[in-house]
């Protein structure tokens, strides 16, 4: 008879997300948590918090908006209406959300006017983005001078410990039963990004079913190939077989 995998514990707090995910809390994202948690009592106005794909800014704004009763509004959809429910008396919110600032911004005059009217009515304002506000593409002098004047915290890549935990919960969600040397494996293997693990986990879920092996070092090891051959990240996974 074959044991079970031996379960994998790590040592990191976890906070509820919408739909009741789990965000997992380390150094790498910890300083952006702490935007979240210090609302309303921000000495500033806005903020903008910056990360890779997958870093968690989207999951920080819903647990932002959960706490402010903010609106939500894509960078590039920013125009005249969103002034409409913002900064008024008769507005439903005093607080916006304003995701993917490296997407473009719909109207950057309306974008400056919106933190205008932030700073002078002390409403607040949380900004998203995959680079810092010092690397945005914006025409508007006024516009850039602002967004870089702004609070900015960094999402950085996870380290091992926090790479580790997004494995476990990504082949749980899976409901992949998973050694904790495979996991080991690929925290000294794969490139630290989360957007990476999860198509990495995808890959081993997919392979596991096609080929009706169970999830191994080996397989593991191969599925990683797959997505560096795919994707050019970086990696010094080697090729032999290791179960």
């Amino acid at each position: 008879m074959t044991d079970e995998p031996a379960q994998l514990v790590f040592d990191l707090a976890q906070r509820s997300a919408l739909d009741a995910e789990d965000f997992l809390v380390s150094a790498s994202n910890a300083a952006a948590v702490g935007i979240v948690d210090g609302w309303p009592a921000w000495t500033h106005w806005a903020a903008v918090v910056s990360g890779p794909a997958g870093a968690g800014k989207s999951h920080l704004v819903n647990v932002w908006r959960s706490k402010s009763n903010a609106a939500c509004v894509m960078a590039s959809d920013v125009g005249e209406a969103t002034l409409h429910g913002f900064g008024t008396a008769a507005a439903d919110t005093q607080a916006l959300a304003i995701e993917n600032l490296e997407a473009g911004i719909g109207n950057e005059r309306v974008l400056f006017h919106l933190l205008n009217l932030a700073r002078e009515h002390k409403l607040s304002i949380l900004l998203t983005s995959r680079v810092p506000p010092g690397e945005l593409d914006v025409s508007l002098p006024d516009l850039r001078s602002r967004l870089r004047a702004l609070p900015h915290v960094a999402i950085e890549p996870p380290d091992e410990t926090l790479l580790g935990a997004i494995l476990v919960k990504l082949f749980g969600d899976r409901q992949l039963a998973v050694e904790p040397h495979v996991v080991a494996h690929l925290q000294r293997h794969m490139e630290r990004s989360t957007e990476v693990a999860t198509g990495v986990v995808n890959e081993i879920d997919h392979l596991a079913l096609a080929t009706h092996r169970k999830v191994t070092r080996a397989l593991a090891a191969e599925a990683l190939a797959r997505v560096l051959a795919r994707t050019g990240a970086s990696s010094d996974v080697e090729s032999k077989s290791d179960d």
